[in-house]
């Protein structure tokens, strides 16, 4: 098993879960998966040492929500069909807490932030495979908010995370 120092594999995770479904189901895929960081966001905010960033996460949550509606509103019937990826797939919670589970804060926060880069990229390259101009135009303003969430953790982690947060 490896060590906690060593960060987990987003993409091979990520690449692991959207095998599960037809491409074509992908981007509901991730909107799950933005609803997911959404939540973890408001945890965080709750629970960080230094109250005035929490207000930072709090955005951060609303930029994966956003995301998850933007991306959702693409397809028919989106509900019913993440309703049915959650059924086939319903270790999908578990795999998301397992990146997170036991790690430091600071640890957990290079994970997400990691995370918001790759989601960055594959929206891009998602907007350069699609053939619908609306579809193309939500998938690029996507990767714009993940990066934004991406810049905000990252600007935590380059300053002087509290003591607490170090897990020390």
């Amino acid at each position: 098993m490896p060590g906690q120092s060593e960060l987990p594999d987003v993409a091979a995770v990520l690449a692991a879960v959207l095998q599960r479904v037809p491409p074509e189901q992908a981007p509901l895929v991730i909107a799950i998966a933005e609803r997911m960081a959404a939540d973890r966001y408001r945890g965080w905010a709750a629970e960080y040492p230094d109250r005035s960033k929490a207000a930072g996460f709090l955005d951060c949550a609303q930029r994966e929500e956003e995301i998850a509606r933007r991306v959702e509103s693409l397809f028919a019937g989106a509900e019913a069909t993440q309703a049915q990826i959650r059924a086939a797939s319903p270790d999908l919670d578990d795999i998301n807490a397992g990146l997170f589970a036991g790690r430091p804060l600071a640890q957990q926060l290079e994970i997400q932030a990691g995370g918001e880069r790759l989601g960055a990229a594959t929206w891009r390259a998602l907007a350069a495979k699609s053939e619908s101009t609306d579809a193309r135009e939500t998938y690029l303003e996507c990767a714009l908010l993940e990066e934004a969430s991406a810049d905000f953790l990252e600007s935590l982690l380059s300053a002087c995370l509290p003591p607490l947060a170090k897990g020390d």
